[in-house]
C-alpha cells in the first residue's frame, strides 16, 4: 500500500506541477496556477499520515516506510528547486520568457552550486532521519523497525557522497576548456 501511495504522490506531484504551470502561462491565470502549486505540500502530508496509520495498524516498519520518509525528505528539500526549474523552462517555452539559467559548469561558480546541492541533500537527509527516527520510536519494537534503521544509514551515506562531490569541486575545480589552453598545464 505504501509503495503505491509513493508512486501516486510522485505522479500527482508532476500532474499538479504541469497543471499549475499551464494555468499560470497558457491560461494566463497566475493566481490560480500559484494556488495549484501550493497544493504540492499536501501530497507529503497525505503520505506521512498514511504511513503513520499503516504503522499504527501494526505493520512492520519495512523498506516501504523507509522509502516514504526518504521521499518526503527529498521532496521537501528539492521541491521548490524543482518547481523553480520547471517554471523557468515552461515560461521560456510557452510564454516567451528568457532562457532558463543553467547551472555553472566550471570553476568557483560550480563549486558554489555543488555546495548548494549538498545543502539540499543534507536537509533531505535530516528530514528523512528525523522521520525515520520518529517511526522507530512510534513502532517501539527494535525487531519491527530494523529496516528503518537501515534507511538511516543509507541517508547518511547519500549525504556523505554529496559532501565528497562538493568538496571535490572546491579542492579541484573543473576548468573551462579554453582556460586549460590559456592557463597551461596544471602543476
Amino acid at each position: 500500500m505504501v509503495v503505491t501511495l509513493i508512486i501516486a504522490c510522485e505522479v500527482a506531484f508532476w500532474v499538479l506541477l504541469a497543471a499549475g504551470l499551464a494555468l499560470r502561462y497558457l491560461a494566463r491565470k497566475p493566481r490560480l496556477g500559484a494556488a495549484v502549486l501550493l497544493c504540492e505540500p499536501l501530497l507529503e502530508v497525505v503520505l506521512l499520515a498514511a504511513t503513520a496509520a499503516d504503522l499504527r495498524g501494526g505493520a512492520e516498519g519495512d523498506w516501504t516506510h523507509g522509502l516514504a520518509a526518504v521521499y518526503i525528505g527529498f521532496t521537501v528539500a528539492y521541491g521548490h528547486y524543482l518547481i523553480k526549474w520547471a517554471d523557468g523552462h515552461f515560461a521560456h517555452r510557452f510564454a516567451g520568457g528568457p532562457p532558463p539559467v543553467k547551472p555553472p559548469r566550471y570553476g568557483a561558480a560550480r563549486a558554489v552550486h555543488e555546495w548548494k546541492m549538498f545543502g539540499r541533500t543534507l536537509l533531505a537527509a535530516v528530514i528523512a532521519l528525523g522521520l525515520l527516527q520518529a517511526a522507530v520510536w512510534y513502532v517501539g519494537d527494535a525487531g519491527r523497525s530494523e529496516s528503518l534503521v537501515t534507511w538511516q544509514s543509507r541517508m547518511l551515506l547519500v549525504a556523505g557522497i554529496s559532501l565528497v562531490v562538493a568538496l571535490s569541486y572546491t579542492v579541484r575545480p573543473k576548468r573551462a576548456p579554453g582556460a586549460r589552453e590559456a592557463g597551461g598545464a596544471r602543476p
